[in-house]
């Protein structure tokens, strides 16, 4: 560092505050002291600094598994939120909800700042003891004063996308259409497992969709493609409309109807909830709910950041959706 200050022209103490980061550096200085750090090959040293902070600049991430999709998105997006505030990040996969205890532990004992607990983990987090010195915040979760909060808008996205399946008209009443001239009288709902959070949020926001419907019963999934695919074959064949949970069941239920001979969009209308890569690519394209990942990362990260850092952490980000419409919900004229 007194290699770089002597190089910059400035003090230790600003170089200091340039590797850390701190907005208290105007830009032409930090500039210049970048521009030496590169030219001498100069790497802040993590093991000292930590001796000197009380930090390791480093982040815990607690998962249940990185098999679905939505956690290895959120992997990689909180995986570059990391990155650009100089935190490393390490990663514990639990093996069922005995581990989270040990998970924390081996965390605390590796050092770490803090840690994201993300999804179907978080369930397990609530009932752990947190070691002393350990931030926490956790993705998709009911309030809970222990821990910073940061969830997906799950409800308003479905309910987004049960009231658009509602809203759709054909003109002129044809004899499959509903009543009022509607093209579905109800809309039926592929869930995810029972103990999720963000299923049940979704499941919610399907529940207020339908308003004053009779909701007809939920057809549960395990976020697999061939779970869809297995509430294909268990959906009655008056039923005319489908949200599901996410994509990947969204997939395995289009998979189904077609081996069923149910033509979607034409006998049934299908939305999933997401909007993976793959979204776009399957026949028919399919209509969902776009879910931030990003966004939802880099908020996480945020959130924990400012706790580690000594400000207080904002708990209950709510992080919007949008629906996304393509071809597994646009019906022909006339049906």
């Amino acid at each position: 560092m007194a290699d770089v200050a002597a190089a910059a022209g400035v003090s230790g103490q600003t170089v200091s505050r340039v590797v850390n980061g701190s907005p208290r550096v105007d830009p032409g200085t930090r500039s210049r002291v970048e521009t030496a750090m590169v030219r001498l090959g100069y790497r802040p040293h993590r093991a000292a600094r930590a001796l000197r902070t009380g930090r390791t600049q480093t982040i815990g991430l607690v998962v249940s598994t990185l098999a679905t999709v939505g956690n290895s998105r959120m992997l990689q997006a909180v995986t570059d939120a990391a990155a650009s505030r100089g935190y490393a990040l390490t990663v514990v996969a639990l093996g069922g909800p005995d581990a989270v205890a040990d998970a924390f532990a081996r965390l605390h004992d590796q050092g770490v700042d803090g840690a994201i607990v993300l999804n179907e983990a978080t369930v397990f987090a609530r009932d752990a003891g947190i070691p002393p010195g350990i931030a926490v915040v956790v993705v998709d979760s009911p309030p809970d004063g222990r821990f910073g909060i940061v969830q997906t808008d799950h409800a308003t996205g479905a309910r987004a996308a049960t009231e658009y399946l509602l809203s759709r008209t054909h003109d002129g009443a044809a004899p499959d259409v509903g009543h009022d001239g509607a093209v579905h009288d109800v809309v039926w709902h592929l869930g995810g497992p029972p103990a999720s959070f963000a299923a049940a949020e979704r499941e919610r926001g399907w529940r207020l969709g339908l308003g004053a419907r009779s909701a007809p019963p939920v057809l549960r999934g395990d976020w697999t493609a061939s779970s869809g695919y297995d509430a294909a074959l268990r959906l009655p064949v008056d039923a005319t409309a489908v949200f599901a949970a996410n994509d990947q069941m969204a997939l395995g239920l289009l998979r189904g109807l077609f081996d069923a001979g149910r033509r979607v969009p034409d006998d049934v209308e299908v939305i999933g909830f997401d909007d993976i890569e793959d979204a776009a690519q399957y026949r028919p394209p399919l209509t969902t709910v776009r879910q931030d990942f990003d966004a939802l990362g880099a908020e996480a990260v945020a959130t924990l950041v400012a706790t580690i850092e000594g400000g207080r952490a904002s708990s209950g980000a709510l992080i919007a959706t949008s629906l996304v419409v393509r071809e597994s919900t646009r019906r022909r004229p006339g049906g």
